[in-house]
């Protein structure tokens, strides 16, 4: 039986300590994101250039996804988590040395490793949540952990805002680089216990290979799994855009306050609705074998919400901000949806090299979507308000696609 919000925090101290250390990282990423948006369009005005950097993140992080699932199959994954943690101090306070457009270079760099970081951080922390918890609990903690992720973005993204505002950049990345310290020593005493595939065994380079091939080939097998693997992407293709490049210099162009705030802003109402949409989807949506249709139609909806966003962006702020929150309600509810059900098909000995394989195809969308956006903005001169109804309009068609995409209802009629 599911537990209550309350009574599964409360008697899982495994899982408390691990939120409590991917929180904190978080919220130091968002002071560290808010600044580097600033420092770009301070130092170059270049809407492809936040394109870019955009691109390389997503790229690094899902392109590394495939070696990120052999580590967290193969090594403990605590460890994974802690040494991600402990490199990305000192490359958060590198970014001190930013001074001119000559060191675009280097922050979009930088930033890029960081994001390959988290991506080891990541795929180690969503196969360990099945060890500490539960099946029954899975969609509790996921709930937990996506509205954990969102207050992070909401409260980091808005204090990011107003630390570059009223003490620069530099201040932003101290704090950063202590986030990472502090999550890496809650995460010390933490024991995860897992299992280890005997096709694991052997040296890591010469097996490499092969163990990344085992884990495409058990999502293959299972088209329910397949099918699930592209829920993110159906939503990162258009939103990525959207919400890395449109929504960015959407906030920079609100009349009346700095380009800081504005990114805040609009990033703590993508905070709010990706932390709702979670615990509205668990507290609705009981029946698992509707889950996967209702993927598709949340991103539809989140689409729908963000093409009303594009046609009164000019208008009233207020209604921007609400409509974006919920078009992020839609898209939190397809991620925690998605995520549980993978954890739920899949066995512990491969699960790190399936999530590797969902975060790859998340971060070849995104990097697609972002440098889509940043292109046209820069070099066809593509309006705020275009892109946003463009890229709304893909997004629809997006979740309509993936509804109506049924692998496993094929794969039973053929045979």
């Amino acid at each position: 039986m599911t537990k209550g919000y309350i009574e599964f925090f409360s008697s899982n101290p495994k899982y408390r300590r691990l939120w409590a250390a991917t929180v904190i990282s978080l919220l130091g990423e968002w002071f560290n994101t808010i600044a580097l948006f600033f420092l770009i369009l301070q130092y170059s005005g270049s809407e492809f250039l936040l394109g870019i950097l955009f691109s390389v993140r997503m790229l690094l992080f899902g392109l590394s996804q495939p070696i990120n699932g052999l580590l967290a199959d193969r090594l403990n994954r605590k460890s994974l988590m802690f040494w991600s943690n402990i490199i990305q101090i000192g490359l958060a306070l590198s970014f001190i040395l930013v001074d001119g457009p000559e060191d675009m270079w280097w922050l979009i760099t930088v930033s890029g490793i960081m994001m390959l970081l988290h991506g080891v951080y990541v795929t180690a922390e969503r196969a360990a949540v099945p060890n500490i918890v539960d099946e029954d609990d899975l969609i509790t903690a996921n709930a937990i952990g996506s509205a954990s992720w969102s207050t992070a973005l909401c409260l980091g993204a808005m204090l990011g805002g107003v630390v570059v505002s009223e003490w620069g950049t530099d201040a932003a990345f101290i704090i950063d680089s202590l986030t990472f310290l502090l999550s890496s020593i809650i995460l010390i005493p933490l024991v995860i216990e897992q299992k280890v595939d005997d096709s694991m065994k052997g040296p890591i380079f010469k097996t490499a290979l092969s163990n990344i091939v085992i884990g495409w080939k058990r999502i293959y097998s299972d088209k329910k799994l397949l099918r699930i693997v592209f829920a993110k992407s159906s939503w990162n293709l258009a939103g990525a855009g959207l919400a890395g490049v449109f929504l960015v210099l959407a906030g920079a162009d609100i009349t009346g306050y700095g380009a800081a705030f504005g990114f805040g802003l609009f990033f703590f109402a993508r905070g709010i609705g990706t932390g709702i949409g979670p615990l509205i989807a668990r507290s609705v949506f009981k029946d698992k074998n509707k889950w996967p249709s209702l993927i598709g139609i949340l991103v539809s909806i989140s689409g729908i919400f963000y093409l009303f966003v594009g046609l009164t962006l000019d208008y009233y702020l207020p209604l921007t901000v609400a409509l974006i929150i919920i078009s992020h309600s839609a898209s939190g509810g397809n991620w925690v949806l998605s995520t549980v059900l993978t954890q739920s098909l899949v066995e512990d000995e491969v699960r790190g090299r399936v999530f590797s394989m969902d975060m790859l195809i998340l971060g070849t969308s995104a990097a697609i979507s972002t440098t889509t956006a940043g292109f046209l903005v820069e070099y066809h001169n593509l309006s705020l308000k275009t892109g946003f109804i463009s890229f709304s309009l893909l997004m629809i068609v997006c979740g309509i696609i993936f509804t109506l995409w049924r692998p496993d209802t094929q794969a039973t009629h053929n045979s």
